[in-house]
Parts: C-alpha cells; structure tokens; sequence
C-alpha cells in the first residue's frame, strides 16, 4: 500500500523552499523505543543538507520501525514486507533527481528482504539505507530475527535461537555496499552525521542502527550497549582499508564498533546504465526511442 504525506507547496520564487519536518501523524511507538532517535537522526540529517522536503522520499517495509515515512514531512511510500529497497531502485531509477531513503528493521531487511538487500549493493544504486536493528520482531510480539544472537529464548524459540545471526555489516562489506556504517540510536548526534554523510556519499550507502526494543528484547537494551560500543574515529580506524573494516565489523562481546566502517568511491548503476545517463526518465520525453530502426530489426 502506498502512502504519501501531504506536502506543502513548493515557495515562489524567491523564497526558500519548505525543508522536512515533522507530519502531525504521531508515532504509535512504545515509550522509550530506540526508533525515535532514528526519526530524530534522519530529519536532523536531512534538515542539515537544506534538500527541500519534496525533494526527499522516504521508502519502507512493514515492521515498526517501517512506520517511519508516515512521521516527516516528504514524500513516503510504505510498501510491502520485504520489498523497500526494490520500490526504492524504482523510484531513484524514475527521478534520480531525488533523494531516496529506505528505511526498515532487521526483519524486513535482513530476512524476508535479504535478497534484495545484496543486490542493491552490489549494483551500488546511489541511495541511503537506514536499518533500525532491534534483534528481535517487535511488531508481531517478540519472535526471534535474522540478527538474534544463539541461545536467545523468544516467543518463537522458547529452548534458545539454534542459528546463528547474520552480521549485517559484515555482509554489505560483502556484498559491495561503497559507504557502510552502524549507528546508535542512543547517541542521535553521531547517528544524524552518519545518515548526512551517507545520503552526500555517491552510492549505495548502508546505516545499520542498534535501536533496541523496549518492549519484547530485555537483553539488548540501551544499557548493554552503552556499556559496550566504542566509536571508530576514536580509535583510529582507517574507513578506506576494507581489510580493517572487514575485521573491526566480526567483533561483537565486551566492545562493539559504531560509526563509519567503510567508505569508497566507484561508478553507481545511475553513471553506469545507459538510458538513466539522458538524465531522470520522469523528465525524458515519453515514447519509443528509435523505433524505426527497432521495427527494421524484426520486418
């Protein structure tokens, strides 16, 4: 189902143009959830580049933290369980004079919507992903997620999860993602750097966010991980050496990495496929190009 959020009018000429804000849609969010640091980070980001707020849409998949497009004010869609980032290369492919941000939780990304998740990055489509990872489903009521660590005991694994988690950042370095960063949503300021720095990145850019839930997931909580996360800068990680990120991305116990963990510039699926380089097909001129010489191909 697709959702837009009323926008305001573009200014007239001369004024400046309406930036996001917040819609009077209020979030259904328990109290205390880590996703309102997100909201908080991806509107604070989005303000700080100055991109008008119909310039900006925002892509999701079903799962709490997918509620997210209806809470700022730009163009949303809110689509299908698993299949944001799908509806997000659409719609950058259409306009890619847009800013595209998908934005969903480690079940709508990392199990259902796996598939999808690789292969956006290894076609580097220039667009921002911001994932609110929980470890845990939390809008059917406490299952285990692709990122529950062993042993676990949930709803649906009431002796202890038996598989093991995917690390989701060790699989977009994987996978060929050109900007990879974790945030916390406990600490917005870093998170909105990490999200402004990922939507300027040419790329596809991948923000995995510990967004614990309050409600159904008592061991990672935001005390376990501000017990244990220690950010990058400071401890003189080089984001250009995908060897060191690829090793800082495997440690997870008493410390655990947040912040930018990858960074590379290479060619996106816009530069590269030919019909997108005439510029976004929303502006191109409707209509078979060369058709004659089509036709002549099959008479």
């Amino acid at each position: 189902m697709a959702e837009t959020t009323a926008l305001p009018k573009p200014a007239a000429h001369g004024t400046p143009l309406p930036l996001i804000g917040k819609t009077s849609t209020k979030p259904t969010w328990c109290p205390g959830c880590g996703d309102f640091g997100v909201v908080a980070a991806v509107e604070m980001a989005v303000k700080r580049l100055q991109i008008p707020s119909h310039n900006v849409v925002i892509v999701s998949g079903i799962g709490c933290s997918s509620n997210l497009p209806h809470f700022l004010s730009s163009y949303g869609f809110h689509g299908i369980h698993g299949r944001a980032l799908p509806v997000a290369e659409g719609i950058r492919w259409a306009n890619h004079g847009l800013t595209v941000i998908g934005t969903g939780g480690d079940g709508d990304g990392f199990g259902i919507g796996a598939g999808h998740f690789i292969h956006a990055m290894r076609r580097n489509v220039d667009l921002t992903y911001v994932t609110m990872d929980n470890q845990i489903y939390g809008l059917t009521t406490g299952q285990a997620s692709p990122t529950s660590t062993l042993g676990v005991k949930t709803k649906s694994t009431p002796n202890g999860v038996i598989e093991n988690p995917i690390d989701p950042i060790s699989l977009a370095l994987a996978s060929g993602a050109t900007y990879v960063a974790r945030g916390f949503s406990g600490d917005v300021k870093q998170l909105a750097d990490l999200v402004a720095n990922g939507i300027q990145h040419r790329g596809f850019a991948f923000v995995d966010v510990f967004s614990p839930c309050v409600t159904y997931n008592k061991i990672n909580t935001f005390d376990f991980f501000r017990q244990r996360v220690y950010k990058l800068e400071s401890a003189g990680h080089d984001p250009s050496d995908i060897v060191a990120a690829w090793q800082r991305s495997l440690e997870w116990g008493d410390k655990i990495p947040i912040g930018l963990f990858y960074k590379v510039d290479k060619p996106t699926y816009e530069d590269l496929e030919e019909v997108l380089t005439a510029g976004p097909l929303a502006l191109q001129p409707a209509g078979l190009h060369g058709k004659e010489k089509l036709l002549d191909e099959f008479v």
